[in-house]
């Protein structure tokens, strides 16, 4: 069902008096477990002894309200590694709580926080095989992103990137030495080039008969150190290319929102809301291509064959990619958004632009309909798709999922409400959620998300077609060169078609990134594939999977 939620800004204003996040925290956390206090650009942060993580963590969670742990970055200094906890609450995202946990170069250990955030788990895996930060009592601490074989760390500052990075396997212990079979399981490989894992995800699958025992993911086989990328670039030019390339469904400038959100941010440039308008108008109509492409190989995951369905979905998705070539001169990789606005104003002539973009907002409920009939109307879709990937509120929350993946079990959480930005605020759509929790429920969010993107595009369409002409200011006057002050620290996300996707920035006072960390949302949904497929049949996995629309550039960026 749609619903609206008073938080964020406007609660800011109706609840004055509530209280603190850090005050919240103090509160609560033991006082022998806090060393020290910091001020981030997004939110206060709690320095944590290492050995006490999971005490505060616990605290924080059950006490103080803070259930979202959004993400979580790993970080080398000269003489100390950091962990640092990006918390929130998914009653109110601008809730936020930094955890930072500070361990010597010399010993690098700290308590993992998985038994209280399994959001943490792979997060946690991620730090230790990129960073180096190893953490105790961790579940399966083990490289996630890099081979076994993988010798050292690349982010850590003592790292030898001149000796061999991988061992040979002359000099590795043979795979089958010890492969026996236990019991009545077998285990099966799927993927990594395997059309059902939508791109290239392995999964170790044993199976007990017909049924899915357990799932192990197995990422990095397209690695390509996007953030390190990142952080080699300057601030105003060199990096907003990147984020097309994380999600190439076609979501790509919601990606571009969200660098452009914590930059902008960090070096407070403020974007004319004539700018802010034709962003939200091209970022949902990059949400409807993602939303387009996920329905229409959907049908394909579940049917098996070149459908109708999937060919009326590549139909309207190349609808809207005609709309955006025009706006941005590019189908996928469109890099239109800039720091401070936008590349350029709107195609001339106007109103031809603005005929194509409302003969395709019209003609969309009569297409809309057609997708219900074939799919959500449709019995072997049914069958095939409720009561089986079935994702509880709880679990979902456990492990960080968000937007349809999490909207779909319930929870009522979309940044564009809930952390306000661009000009959503000021226009009339609902947040779309499903109680059903299952394969079918996920389907039915994204198709009703279609319906209110329309109506986001087709308000924007009315304010642009009688925007003053001395007005249309589409950047704002940014300086050649950014330096943001040192040490300033930031995390900021935006509502992706695929969830939350945020990105942590830590400034050096230099014109590139110090740090520069990607939070990708179909990172903790694949990582939450094990709790939901276990039990299912073999049929029901590749449902599951594609209901989660993971895009493998945004997991392992």
């Amino acid at each position: 069902m749609a619903q609206q939620r008073q938080v964020g800004t406007d609660a800011d204003e109706a609840t004055p008096s509530r209280e603190s996040p850090l005050d919240a925290a103090l509160a609560v956390v033991p006082d022998d477990a806090v060393t020290d206090t910091e001020q981030h650009r997004n939110a206060p942060a709690l320095v944590v002894r290492a050995d006490r993580v999971q005490a505060v963590l616990a605290a924080l969670r059950e006490e103080a309200g803070f259930d979202h742990c959004a993400c979580v970055t790993g970080q080398a200094y000269g003489d100390r590694y950091e962990s640092i906890y990006h918390l929130r609450s998914y009653d109110d995202p601008t809730r936020e709580l930094s955890v930072v946990v500070p361990v010597p170069a010399a010993d690098p250990v700290s308590e993992s926080a998985a038994p209280v955030y399994p959001a943490a788990d792979w997060h946690e895996r991620e730090a230790y095989d990129l960073v180096g930060i190893e953490y105790d009592d961790h579940p399966d601490l083990r490289r996630i992103l890099l081979p076994e074989t993988w010798q050292g760390h690349p982010l850590d500052p003592d790292d030898d990137d001149t000796e061999p990075q991988i061992v040979t396997f002359r000099e590795h212990e043979n795979p089958l030495a010890d492969d026996h079979q236990d019991g009545d399981t077998l285990f099966v490989n799927m993927g990594p080039h395997h059309p059902a894992t939508h791109g290239v995800l392995h999964l170790g699958v044993t199976l007990d008969g017909e049924h899915v025992a357990e799932v192990t993911p197995d990422i990095g086989y397209i690695h390509r150190c996007e953030e390190q990328m990142c952080q080699q670039g300057t601030y105003r030019h060199q990096i907003m290319p990147y984020p097309d390339r994380w999600d190439w469904s076609g979501a790509g400038l919601c990606n571009e929102w969200a660098y452009a959100r914590v930059a902008e941010d960090l070096a407070d440039i403020d974007v004319p809301e004539y700018a802010q308008v034709i962003r939200t108008m091209s970022a949902e109509l990059s949400r409807m291509l993602g939303h387009f492409l996920a329905v229409a190989t959907y049908a394909l995951d579940v049917v098996g064959e070149f459908t109708a369905a999937f060919q009326y979905g590549i139909r309207d998705r190349e609808i809207v990619q005609d709309i955006l070539e025009d706006l941005t001169g590019q189908r996928l990789m469109f890099n239109y958004f800039r720091l401070g606005g936008i590349a350029w104003d709107l195609p001339e002539p106007r109103a031809a632009f603005f005929e194509s973009v409302r003969a395709f907002v019209d003609g969309l409920p009569a297409k809309l309909a057609e997708y219900h009939d074939l799919l959500t109307s449709n019995e072997i879709f049914q069958i095939r798709t409720v009561d089986t990937g079935e994702l509880s509120p709880e679990t979902a929350r456990e492990y960080g999922c968000t937007g349809p993946v999490a909207r779909g079990s319930g929870i009522d959480y979309d940044l564009r409400r809930d952390d306000p930005y661009g000009y959503y605020p000021k226009l009339d759509w609902d947040v779309v959620t499903e109680d059903g929790c299952d394969n079918y429920a996920r389907v039915l969010v994204r198709l009703r998300e279609l319906e209110q993107s329309a109506r986001i595009v087709e308000q924007c369409v009315d304010l642009l077609e009688t925007w003053p002409d001395e007005e249309r200011t589409v950047q704002a006057n940014v300086p050649r060169t950014l330096r943001p002050d040192p040490d300033t620290e930031l995390y900021r996300a935006v509502e992706s078609a695929k969830g939350e996707l945020g990105i942590y920035i830590r400034a050096d006072g230099t014109d590139k990134p110090a740090r520069f960390k990607i939070r990708g949302p179909s990172f903790s949904h694949v990582s939450v594939l094990p709790e939901i497929a276990r039990g299912e049949f073999v049929p029901d996995l590749i449902a599951t999977i594609g209901s989660l629309d993971p895009i493998m550039g945004d997991v392992d960026r």
